[in-house]
């Protein structure tokens, strides 16, 4: 971590803001408590000069943007915040390994009795960097491995290539991302990819090659995503006992998408949060720019999270969406939603609710799911401040239901048949969450309102992933 030093005006008021430990090597000057008090709070100061050591590759002009509030600071409580504000900018640029402030007197001849210099020392990233690391899907685990170019051609543009070997899935991918300068959640990207991956439940193996593009920016206190994705993929049957339903599905299609999402999540952690609520709203058209795939897809997602007693928290959760096929072609098996699971309806099997052929599940185009949960502290709270905070006491409550509709019959009917045979299920288990990255379940469930076809896992189930209804 870096630190923000300030020469020549030691010591700082204690009232003002943790900016970081001062140097030992603080220069120290010879004047009076009260006039250096006097300095602090009731003088005005003028930053008159930003200098930057150890800069390379990086343009100047994508570095002026992140540090030109410093400029505006009217006092040294003031200067150290912007200070402090400009570093964390810049390292969130993701070119910097390491930047440090330091705050000084200003000299030399056109140096004013209350001017400031200000300078960021920083080391930037190496040309090429490489990772390795596991990853937790939704009830899935994956080796990734990844080749990146920071800063490639200086304004904090990145390439980047990954491969990644799981369970269920095998993918690599070249991506380009461009920030736009002062504003990085302005940003833009694209996408060249291909995934293969394997869905027992439907017997099914897809592989997709493709490409996308999309657009992040925030608007208000809400993040959109603008993308087009178009994709070449292929269908086919991972057994030889498919049902027919699936080998019918197989073969290849062509599929042009513009899609477009809405986030504002205002939670305090993605992956357990304590207080806080999430919105997410996406919208997906396919057909419109070409390709033999036609449809309107719109889901949504919903959490609201509440802190009580005894360090405990309340959770609700609502997701739901529909898919509409255009023109006289069915939808895809690979465009459908699926449902149940230990991160969905607990207490069935991986997405093993609805409509199913000899054993294989075929997705729904009209799904809800809904849930609340309580969680606690461990009884008698052992590892309490430390690693057994990392564990909660879970006990929830989840219901929903997934089915095809006529889009013929009216908004009255399709809520009707939403409303009919709603699997739910009750009980309890235990919650680790590892970091912020992802979250295992535990959980003693009680499946009940069981349809013919489903699979149900009666008793112990166990969940790894980081979305969670």
């Amino acid at each position: 971590m870096g630190t923000v030093h300030a020469r020549s005006l030691e010591p700082l008021p204690m009232a003002g803001p943790d900016f970081g430990a001062l140097g030992e090597e603080a220069e120290l000057v010879e004047v009076e408590p009260e006039t250096k008090q006097e300095i602090l709070e009731n003088k005005d100061v003028v930053v008159q000069h930003v200098h930057f050591e150890g800069l390379g590759r990086t343009k100047d002009d994508i570095i002026m943007y992140e540090i030109a509030d410093v400029f505006k600071a009217k006092n040294l409580i003031d200067v150290m915040r912007k200070s402090h504000e400009a570093r964390e900018k810049l390292l969130r640029l993701g070119i910097f390994r390491q930047v440090d402030v330091l705050i000084d007197t200003c000299q030399g001849d056109d140096a004013l009795p209350n001017g400031l210099d200000v300078t960021f020392e920083v080391t930037e990233l190496r040309r090429l960097t490489g990772s390795y690391n596991t990853m937790v899907g939704n009830n899935e685990g994956s080796m990734v491995l990844g080749l990146k170019f920071p800063n490639l051609l200086g304004r904090a543009e990145k390439v980047t290539f990954q491969f990644s070997y799981g369970t269920k899935e095998t993918s690599y991918g070249l991506s380009f991302f461009k920030p736009r300068p002062g504003n990085f959640e302005r940003n833009f990207a694209v996408n060249v990819y291909k995934v293969t991956g394997q869905f027992p439940w439907s017997s099914l193996r897809e592989t997709d090659r493709g490409i996308s593009t999309e657009c992040n920016f925030p608007v208000w206190k809400t993040n959109h995503t603008v993308k087009w994705e178009g994709v070449w993929r292929e269908l086919g049957c991972l057994a030889r006992t498919a049902s027919f339903s699936v080998r019918e599905e197989s073969g290849h299609s062509l599929k042009s998408s513009l899609s477009h999402a809405m986030v504002i999540d205002s939670r305090n952690s993605s992956i357990l949060p304590k207080r806080g609520a999430l919105l997410k709203i996406n919208q997906e058209l396919a057909g419109y720019t070409g390709g033999d795939v036609t449809f309107l897809k719109e889901d949504f997602e919903f959490q609201l999270n509440r802190q009580l007693f005894w360090d405990s928290v309340f959770s609700a959760s609502l997701w739901g969406g529909m898919l509409v096929p255009i023109g006289d072609k069915p939808s895809s098996i690979a465009d459908r939603f699926y449902l149940g699971g230990p991160t969905s309806v607990r207490g069935f099997s991986m997405y093993s609710i609805g409509p199913q052929s000899e054993g294989d599940y075929l997705g729904g185009e009209a799904y809800w799911a809904g849930g609340v949960h309580l969680y606690t502290p461990l009884p008698f709270r052992p590892g309490r401040g430390g690693f057994g905070d990392l564990f909660r006491t879970h006990f929830f409550l989840n219901a929903g239901n997934l089915c095809n509709l006529n889009y013929g019959d009216g908004p009255r009917a399709h809520l009707k048949k939403l409303a009919e045979c709603i699997r739910w299920s009750y009980g309890a288990g235990i919650v680790l969450r590892l970091g912020n990255i992802a979250r295992l379940e535990l959980n003693y469930c009680f499946p009940m309102g069981v349809q013919a076809g489903d699979r149900i896992c009666d008793g112990v189930q166990f969940g790894a992933g980081i979305r969670f209804l």
